[in-house]
């Protein structure tokens, strides 16, 4: 996991900040829908007097279908933001748990004996040492 740096806690602040603009978002989108609907009904028509609620005009037609043609796109939008928090979680899970396994195979290879060859190469620096440092 070389070159890979993460600060779960950091991530959990800025995952706590989308979740925020996500959860502004979702009032936005719920607003947006009704003042689109309060528009198309308050467009007029192109009518003369009538019975009952009033007629869709032209203007309202299109403004409905508008926003029938972006639904799919704000549901997109929506899934998106969390399905890509869900993938951050996890992927910040899964570098953690990474660590934990790294530190604890450090410290089962620490624990063990020395290998020949590492005690040849302690073995060959003392020699060294002692010829150099005269002790």
């Amino acid at each position: 996991m070389t070159g890979w740096d993460i600060s779960p806690g950091g991530v959990e602040s800025v995952l706590s900040l989308v979740g925020l603009a996500a959860d502004d978002l979702s009032k936005d989108v719920k607003g947006y829908g009704t003042s689109v609907e309060e528009a198309a009904q308050s467009a007029g028509t192109i009518s003369g007097p009538y019975c009952g609620g009033p007629p869709m005009g032209p203007v309202g037609a299109a403004v409905a279908n508008f926003v029938t043609d972006t639904e799919s796109s704000v549901t997109f939008v929506a899934a998106r933001i969390r399905k890509t928090m869900d993938g951050t979680v996890k992927a910040t899970d899964a570098y953690v748990d990474g660590d934990l396994v790294m530190a604890a195979r450090a410290q089962r290879e620490a624990a063990k004996a020395p290998t020949p060859a590492e005690l040849r190469a302690v073995a060959g620096q003392a020699e060294h040492g002692h010829g150099e440092g005269g002790q």
